[in-house]
């Protein structure tokens, strides 16, 4: 979690798990993440490796190439392998850039 909160920090938009509250949502751009699921790798039975797969939702009101390029830029930075697809949200009027990649694990000492 802690190199999540990182990499927003760096992206420099208002983010939040999954959603804003009803409300609450700033003006576009901004990023929601979300945990899907786990990719955890095995070893003896027993899970070796815990891996969390991510989505990154980047909304704006219009294309903004420069802010893709700032958020793949922080992406590339931490050497994260990440998928990319886009969709025009018409009844948001906002389109989502999602970017979805897998991160091991961080747990805070």
């Amino acid at each position: 979690m802690k190199k999540i909160i990182n990499m927003l920090k760096e992206i420099n938009l208002p983010y939040a798990y999954d959603h804003f509250a009803e409300g609450n949502a700033p003006k576009p751009p901004f990023i929601c993440y979300l945990y899907t699921g786990s990719d955890n790798f095995s070893a003896d039975g027993m899970v070796y490796l815990k891996k969390n797969q991510v989505n990154f939702e980047l909304y704006t009101a219009k294309k903004t190439v420069t802010i893709e390029q700032t958020v793949e830029g922080v992406l590339d930075r931490y050497g994260i392998f990440y998928n990319k697809s886009e969709v025009y949200i018409e009844s948001e009027k906002l389109y989502e850039v999602l970017y979805q990649f897998t991160l091991e694990v961080d747990y805070e000492k």
